[in-house]
């Protein structure tokens, strides 16, 4: 019992001693040690108009090894419906062909409902450790299904789209420091509904989504304490993230063909595009096991059409041991 004790209390000031690269919106290249549970609830929100937009995703995270964890999300939203907006595709009647549109008016109401989940392993393949600091390298692997219907050239996993990506971390720490390089890529699955006209007409449409690269690098820095004297004591971390993507255009598919063509230049949401978001954010660490976060997105090079501006997010996380296990340096 006594081993059990000293082992749970070297795990706590380990995860307070990392918190630095515990970041709001990226994660970093450790995993979580074995038959540890870590529970995080977040919510993303925005104003579109008057409407308040939100995104709710609870994670079961677990340490299956000391080098591989796995992630199961579930996912509510009101960001999306079930079908493509009304009026999403506009027709013409008189028999002068289709009349293609992306008419999406803002600040339509979507009721808010559970939009699906998602499974996320994360495996470190590379330790490097000195003292007082660690580089570490991981390969990341995702897939999600969402039953919502994205009406964005734009992918994103976990809260927009289904689909698979992949991808690298590359997470370096040095005292109160730490800096993190996420590198990947999103293979979004197209989806396939029907579209309302302005005259209740219904058309089967099939969406495919852009595929997309992403570049994130998210910056560290343990405020406080100073110095440590036991896990008790709560760490405060300041954040500076940047989230980057480039994707690809989509193609929209209607019952008489590929309508993509014809939809005119300023349709930007259905074209390519590129973007760089900053996140800055701070985090409070409490007992080194109940975390509690809070960042501010803003626009830096161009701008995302996934959400308005400023983007606020709020999340909670707690870790729970089960397995009496040595605590390992690597972890």
């Amino acid at each position: 019992m006594k081993k059990l004790f000293s082992a749970v209390f070297l795990f706590l000031l380990v995860q307070a001693v990392k918190g630095q690269e515990l970041y709001n919106m990226t994660l970093p290249a450790s995993t979580i040690p074995k038959g540890t549970l870590g529970v995080r609830l977040f919510n993303e929100s925005y104003d579109e108009d008057g409407l308040i937009r939100k995104i709710t995703v609870l994670k079961l995270m677990y340490g299956v090894t000391p080098k591989l964890t796995l992630t199961l999300s579930g996912v509510g939203s009101d960001y999306h419906s079930l079908y493509l907006p009304v009026d999403f595709i506009l027709h013409n009647h008189s028999g002068k062909g289709p009349e293609v549109s992306a008419n999406v008016p803002a600040a339509v109401p979507y009721p808010y409902i559970f939009a699906g989940s998602d499974l996320y392993a994360q495996y470190r393949i590379y330790s490097s450790d000195g003292q007082n600091s660690h580089f570490r390298m991981a390969a990341y692997g995702e897939a999600s299904y969402l039953r919502i219907a994205s009406h964005l050239a734009e992918p994103e996993l976990l809260t927009h789209n289904s689909g698979v990506g992949a991808g690298l971390i590359s997470t370096y720490l040095k005292s109160h420091f730490a800096a993190t390089l996420t590198i990947g890529g999103i293979l979004p699955f197209e989806y396939s509904g029907n579209s309302y006209d302005q005259y209740g007409g219904i058309y089967p449409v099939t969406f495919k989504y852009g595929n997309a690269a992403t570049c994130d690098l998210a910056l560290g820095y343990l405020l406080f304490p100073r110095h440590y004297k036991n896990y008790k004591q709560s760490n405060i971390n300041l954040y500076l993230e940047f989230l980057g993507k480039t994707y690809g255009a989509a193609e929209v598919t209607q019952q008489d063909g590929v309508i993509t063509d014809k939809v005119p230049n300023t349709i930007s949401i259905l074209k390519s595009g590129s973007y760089m978001e900053i996140y800055p954010g701070v985090q409070w660490i409490i007992q080194s096991s109940l975390r509690v976060d809070v960042s501010v997105g803003m626009p830096l090079v161009n701008y995302s059409y996934l959400h308005n501006y400023p983007v606020y997010y709020l999340g909670l996380q707690r870790y729970f041991s089960f397995k009496k296990h040595s605590v390992d340096k690597s972890e």
